[in-house]
């Protein structure tokens, strides 16, 4: 595996490999969505870069929307409670609905916001999510959309975080526990 010049971190998914399954992605989503308008709900703050790429990546008419939940607080592991910190500014009503999120990893965060969107009857309601950590489910909950499924690994970067630290890294690395903080 490659290293980032930038702290010394270790590369899990590099700037190009992201960039391919992203446009990738754009292209399944386009094709599912046959030219309909789309709302994309972007997760602050770690969907931010992957919704931006996305939403380029995505040939339809798209806005978007944000919402803010948390569940970390200023670490890396998960509460257990999601609480909404910021709500979508429309409703998504009888609209297309995209949610984009960065890691899709116990469901907890994913399953609170496809039921709080349900609530407000959109047309169709997907998830696209960058990564998957499918062994750390707790909420039984899938994404439409996926761009890696990868194995239990804290990982940063391309909008992940620690402690809302390495955000802006352009490749997804490895947060290991002997890495100096």
């Amino acid at each position: 595996m490659a290293t980032t010049a930038l702290q010394g971190l270790e590369v899990l998914y590099t700037r190009q490999q992201i960039a391919e399954r992203v446009a990738e992605m754009g292209a399944e989503i386009t094709r599912d969505l046959k030219g309909e308008k789309l709302v994309m709900v972007g997760v602050l703050k770690g969907a931010a870069p992957f919704l931006s790429d996305l939403a380029r990546a995505v040939q339809v008419d798209a806005t978007f929307d944000f919402v803010a939940v948390s569940s970390y607080g200023k670490g890396h592991r998960t509460s257990g409670a999601v609480k909404l910190i910021k709500d979508l500014d429309e409703t998504v009503e009888g609209k297309n609905v995209l949610i984009v999120e960065d890691i899709l990893d116990t469901g907890l965060t994913l399953s609170y916001l496809r039921k709080l969107m349900l609530n407000q009857k959109p047309k169709t309601l997907r998830i696209a999510a960058l990564l998957d950590k499918p062994s750390r489910r707790i909420e039984k909950i899938d994404a439409d959309y996926v761009g890696f499924s990868i194995p239990n690994l804290f990982v940063i970067g391309y909008g992940m975080d620690y402690a809302e630290r390495y955000r802006n890294l352009p490749d997804i690395c490895l947060m290991t526990p002997d890495h100096p903080e």
